[in-house]
């Protein structure tokens, strides 16, 4: 019996490790989030959370894809703008600046529309120094024209240099639009993901160039459940990644992706049972290890819900609050094209200890949630 029990031990341990590193699903339990309660979805108030609206300028109608950073003691939001309708040709970048997070400057433009492509933003890049926004320059949405990823920089947070093109390994410009920031691992490898022309087909790119700004190389992602879009990605335990897409198939499910190897290559993606409502969602890693996503997980084509999701082990997401819901939104004031009523495209980042989440209210005012960590 004693010389069995260091064999034992052995198998117990090789088991323990097949179970930490084998393939695991991100998931809710069941019962945690109540696809009948429409207000609020059963879900409590996360306490401390702080919603704060960002000033948006008379005569501009539309807002959405809210994205925020800090840089240099300062915090910076840009969004995409227009006079009335989503994805149209008078489609901007606009810019707002705060010293606390809470009072923002009058808007400026970032980048205006070009005669072939409206602007819309594409994420913060940030490497000592110098900051740059990632600018999606987009062609015709109806017809699928595609669209490119360029940058502007800026050293002072004041003045940003002419707009350049993100560049892929072989050199040429990136013949596509970047989704969400992207995320710095470790090592020094640079992961996020792009729809590539033609048209907006999903795919993982990775770069090892410590600018972020060049050196971009597709990841291989095999066909798999549903129509990835709009991508996020954390990193879980056990170095590994997990890439979340909106289902265009519509089964109000999200789909995951792991990658093993820093995020050149990818697991076909396949349905989780968390719910969603079709809409870009985001995730993260927090400083302690753990993972979050924040989305509309309403099961259904509607946005009028706004949650926070957290995991201990980044699979198994058992801990989850409102952050805004269907009783605090407000009407809608203007018609437009494409106007969703509810938050739409919610994005995070952590600065100093606080997991801040921008997104949009109605798809006309940019609004941060500002929730202590």
């Amino acid at each position: 019996m004693m010389r069995l029990f260091p064999r034992i031990l052995t198998v117990l341990a090789f088991f323990s490790l097949v179970s930490c590193r084998g393939p695991r699903v991100p998931q809710v339990p069941d019962g945690l989030i109540d696809l009948t309660d429409t207000v609020a979805l059963g879900l409590p108030r996360l306490p401390g959370a702080e919603l704060i609206r960002v000033t948006q300028p008379a005569g501009q109608r539309y807002v959405n894809n809210v994205v925020l950073t800090a840089f240099r003691g300062k915090y910076y939001c840009m969004w995409q703008q227009s006079p009335r309708d989503e994805d149209t040709p008078d489609s901007f970048v606009a810019l707002s600046v705060s010293g606390d997070g809470r009072q923002w400057s009058e808007p400026v433009t970032l980048a205006p529309p070009v005669d072939s492509a409206f602007a819309s933003p594409g994420g913060w890049i940030q490497r000592g120094d110098s900051l740059c926004a990632v600018l999606n320059y987009i062609g015709d949405p109806e017809r699928h024209l595609g669209g490119t990823a360029w940058y502007v920089a800026t050293k002072d947070g004041a003045s940003w240099t002419a707009r350049q093109p993100l560049r892929m390994a072989d050199g040429t410009p990136m013949d596509g639009i970047l989704e969400q920031d992207p995320m710095l691992l470790r090592s020094g490898r640079t992961v996020g993901a792009a729809h590539f022309r033609p048209g907006y087909q999903v795919c993982p790119v990775y770069t090892d160039d410590p600018s972020g700004l060049r050196g971009w190389t597709k990841a291989p992602l095999p066909a798999g459940e549903g129509s990835p879009l709009e991508p996020s990605q954390y990193a879980a335990p056990h170095g590994r990644l997990v890439m979340f897409f909106r289902d265009q198939e519509s089964s109000f499910r999200k789909l995951y992706s792991v990658s093993e190897d820093g995020g050149a290559s990818w697991s076909a993606p396949a349905r989780t049972n968390i719910p969603d409502s079709r809409s870009k969602q985001c995730a993260g890693t927090l400083p302690d290890g753990r993972t979050f996503w924040v989305g509309n997980p309403t099961g259904i084509k509607s946005r009028r819900v706004l949650a926070v999701a957290f995991s201990r082990d980044g699979y198994l997401f058992d801990e989850a609050y409102v952050l805004a819901s269907a009783a605090d939104l407000p009407r809608q004031r203007f018609a437009g094209r494409y106007k969703t009523l509810g938050y739409s495209y919610p994005k995070a980042t952590v600065i100093d200890g606080t997991l801040w989440i921008s997104f949009s209210i109605n798809k006309e005012d940019a609004a941060l949630v500002r929730i202590p960590l």
